[in-house]
């Protein structure tokens, strides 16, 4: 009777507003009959008197007085959002909504926001529908199910009669939050569901990402909306291209088209070229071919690099008949070579040994004035060393230099150390001493062939000289230039200055290996000291190490 005496005063001493049925008919009237009769109200009925009153336009605090003893659960909440959840009534439900998590004990839970946003988004009430969304992720972050809001969304999607502007509002709730990589998971959740975000929620995705410098991520979300045939737009490019630059892989496709096109590209073909220059790099080159099929179809990159980056597939996919067949029919189609397939083919020559071949397309080059690049150089100076071709590698590399160009370090140590085991030390050091003039930066393995090479023909000044370039140079020997220099200096007989650098080398928390051990070892034993060769022996064992070679002073086990 205490819910009576509420709500009959409400009825009896306040002006009653037209609700388009006689007042007789409210369900107000139905409330005061259950009490009057001693029973609970049926749940429609409250229900039905809460929306009568939100239509009259009763404030909250009337709300609470008049329904103080009504229990506010969930599906009491859930239906009265049902019964509003016409557009004209979106804005009484957001208030009902409102009013009902104030009461005590009581908090909405996912499914209530959901089918809230919805209806506000058929309103089209986006701020609130957008607050709404961003209060209840922060709500569920760290919930074991991260499709939690978006499957309740689906599921009183229909029942609401939305848009699928929800969907697309949640994923820029996610990025907003920066909550980017479960935004992006549910992008592809909801197209298993038949619904794709539009270009706009795309763009405020990939540019939250971009800021965050996860590149990666940023050209997964790409990639995925160029095969879900969902378009960039000049917003999409920028963002894109402030990728690009973050990665510092601009230059490098700039580069690339350059060889190939022959002059700049437009920032949607560098976006687009770089695209499938990364999935074929990645080996992924099915998906890369499906990819640059669609985007030449819809204009989106040039016929001769997509000619070329067809090559190039078949190039790293190791078909090279294939790729010669495709090459020729570009060529028959009136498109040009291009230096960058030429060292494609180049590369893949060097890489099998087949040098005459890599040879006969780089004498094609220079008759077709075509350009060779750092690259070109460097396959064929690495692949001529790999070869034994030493004096070929040696000519490609100076060539190079002539041409204002810096070998790679590997493809200079690499012929290096083959210069070095064939006696031709000298003029590696004359080469290393001429480029390093010219902004080359050689490393420890680079000095330590060089020390090899000086120590086999026992020129010890040289193997010290390079000991203090490398000191000079601020570049620390490591265990690799300390193992050179030992040996070499043992191999030499200055048994004692290799001592005092493994006293250096110790010094700089450096272990001595196998390798310095048995040098020292074998050193110390040639000169006729036995006693300081087993004292190095005995240390060796001490820690652990294994020499390869049988020592007469070892008594047999």
């Amino acid at each position: 009777m205490a819910l009576l005496q509420r709500i009959i005063p409400s009825l009896f001493f306040r002006p009653v507003k037209s609700s388009g049925y006689s007042s007789l008919c409210s369900p107000w009237f139905a409330v005061i009959r259950f009490l009057h009769n001693g029973t609970k109200p049926e749940s429609d009925i409250v229900v039905n008197a809460i929306c009568d009153s939100l239509r009259r336009g009763y404030n909250w605090d009337t709300l609470s007085r008049n329904f103080d003893y009504v229990e506010v659960n969930h599906f009491l909440v859930e239906n009265v959002l049902l019964e509003l959840k016409e557009p004209t009534d979106a804005k009484r439900a957001l208030g009902f909504f409102h009013w009902s998590a104030q009461r005590k004990d009581f908090a909405h839970e996912v499914n209530s926001y959901c089918l809230m946003v919805n209806i506000l988004v058929r309103a089209q009430l986006i701020k609130d529908a957008q607050a709404l969304l961003e209060s209840v992720l922060k709500k569920t972050i760290g919930d074991s199910s991260k499709f939690l809001v978006v499957d309740s969304l689906l599921s009183s999607y229909r029942i609401a009669i939305s848009s699928p502007v929800v969907f697309n509002l949640l994923v820029q709730a996610y990025a907003k939050l920066r909550l980017f990589e479960i935004g992006f998971e549910v992008c592809c959740y909801l197209e298993e569901h038949g619904f794709t975000l539009s270009l706009t929620s795309f763009n405020i995705l990939i540019h939250v990402v971009q800021k965050s410098d996860n590149t990666s991520l940023v050209w997964k979300i790409y990639e995925h909306m160029i095969q879900k045939r969902i378009y960039p737009n000049e917003a999409t490019i920028k963002t894109m291209i402030n990728a690009l630059c973050k990665e510092g892989k601009l230059q490098t496709i700039v580069g690339i088209l350059d060889k190939i096109h022959g002059k700049r590209c437009s920032p949607s073909v560098i976006v687009n070229a770089y695209l499938v220059f990364k999935i074929l790099e990645e080996g992924r080159t099915e998906i890369g071919m499906a990819l640059l099929k669609g985007i030449l179809q819809k204009n989106m990159i040039l016929d001769t690099i997509a000619y070329s980056f067809v090559v190039y597939a078949k190039v790293r996919f190791g078909n090279m008949d294939s790729a010669m067949e495709i090459y020729e029919e570009m060529l028959r189609r009136g498109f040009n070579a291009n230096s960058f397939l030429y060292t494609s083919f180049i590369e893949s020559y060097c890489d099998g040994g087949k040098i005459e071949e890599a040879n006969r397309l780089f004498e094609d080059m220079e008759n077709m004035d075509l350009k060779p690049y750092a690259e070109t150089f460097n396959f064929l100076v690495e692949g001529c060393a790999k070869a034994g071709r030493v004096e070929e590698s040696l000519s490609y590399c100076k060539k190079m230099i002539e041409r204002g160009l810096i070998p790679s370090l590997v493809a200079f140590n690499i012929m290096v150390a083959k210069l070095c085991e064939t006696g031709q030390v000298k003029q590696a050091d004359e080469l290393l001493t001429h480029i390093l003039d010219s902004g080359f930066i050689a490393n420890e393995v680079t000095y330590s062939h060089l020390i090899n090479g000086y120590g086999r023909d026992n020129q010890i000044q040289e193997v010290l000289k390079l000991y203090y370039e490398m000191e000079y140079r601020a570049l620390c020997p490591g265990l690799l230039a300390f193992t050179s220099l030992i040996r070499s200096l043992c191999h030499c007989g200055k048994v004692e200055q290799a001592e005092k650098y493994l006293r250096i080398m110790k010094g700089h928390s450096l272990n001595p290996n196998e390798e310095i051990y048995e040098a020292l070892i074998t050193g110390h034993f040639k000169k006729g000291d036995k006693t300081s060769a087993v004292q190095l022996y005995n240390e060796m064992i001490s820690k652990g190490l294994k020499p390869c070679c049988i020592y007469d002073f070892v008594p047999s086990s």
